[in-house]
């Protein structure tokens, strides 16, 4: 048996339920997990569904037949085998948090991808991620040498088959040429549930402002800076007692865990892309758990 999952966006009108249920059924496949979404403001749908195919029928079989159901309601659609692991770039500048991170669940099994390699305009973690055998690139960025930069960046992306970048604190401005190439397929960790303090350092902006709760936000990254798609976000109370320190440490924290959490969904196909938001499936009952092997 194949387990297989089905992504569908599509103009909303009655009938593409059935329609799905009605493919999958006929072709020996039993649904296991299923979610949707009606968005009444734009009138889109949004679905995924889970299935597991009991009488041999292939994913490449499938992707043959389903556009006979996909054309008469203009879906956009994709089958995944659950079992394909993402290809994903790692990138990251001088604060390593959540590189290492990321880079312990994958040790443990927890972050089912494969690492292609990590990207750094410093060689601050050189030696970390060389002792995972894991390839490291220094891609030195100044502004003399940006186009060329990310020249290589997009050879390394194309060259790897990468799937998904991931910049875990790169601490770098993308180009709208590079954002408009890699749309949806670039996520970033931003540190603020909200985008009002900018910059170097925004805990101490926090911190000085007397904020009650601090956060972060992991987004798809585009042209507008820190104001993609947003996947996840978390917080965290913090009170007067606390040091600017604290503020840095708790936001760490925090930025690894939803920048995970982001990665999940976009692995496994729970976020949509709908115009300037998203829509994010939850994860099935077992959490990420029953996630971790694909």
């Amino acid at each position: 048996m194949t387990d297989l999952i089905l992504t569908v966006t599509c103009p909303s009108r009655r009938g593409i339920v059935a329609a799905i249920a009605n493919f999958l059924a006929d072709n020996g496949c039993n649904i296991t997990d299923s979610a949707q979404f009606d968005d009444a403001n734009n009138g889109m749908f949004f679905m995924r569904v889970s299935f597991r195919s009991e009488t041999g029928a292939t994913a490449d079989h499938l992707r043959d037949i389903f556009p006979e159901v996909a054309a008469p309601f203009a879906m956009e659609w994709a089958i995944h085998e659950s079992s394909q692991r993402a290809r994903v770039l790692l990138m990251v500048s001088n604060f390593g948090h959540c590189l290492n991170d990321l880079l312990y669940r994958w040790q443990i099994g927890a972050l089912p991808v494969d690492i292609v390699g990590v990207v750094s305009n410093h060689l601050t973690y050189q030696k970390v991620v060389v002792n995972h055998d894991i390839p490291f690139h220094h891609i030195r960025v100044t502004p003399e040498n940006k186009p060329e930069a990310e020249a290589r960046l997009l050879a390394l992306v194309e060259e790897t088959k990468t799937d998904l970048v991931v910049l875990a604190r790169y601490m770098q401005v993308l180009s709208d040429t590079l954002c408009r190439k890699m749309e949806g397929r670039v996520i970033n960790i931003h540190h603020s549930f909200l985008p009002s303090f900018k910059g170097a350092n925004p805990y101490k902006q926090a911190y000085e402002r007397g904020v009650k709760l601090i956060g972060a936000t992991a987004h798809y990254v585009t042209a507008d800076l820190d104001e993609g798609p947003i996947i996840e976000q978390d917080t965290v109370r913090v009170t007067h007692a606390q040091s600017a320190a604290d503020y840095v440490t708790l936001g760490r924290d925090v930025e690894a865990q939803v920048l995970a959490r982001a990665i999940h969904a976009h692995i496994h196909h729970r976020v949509f892309l709908n115009v300037d938001r998203t829509v994010v499936f939850p994860a099935s009952p077992g959490g990420y758990a029953s996630e971790r092997m694909g």
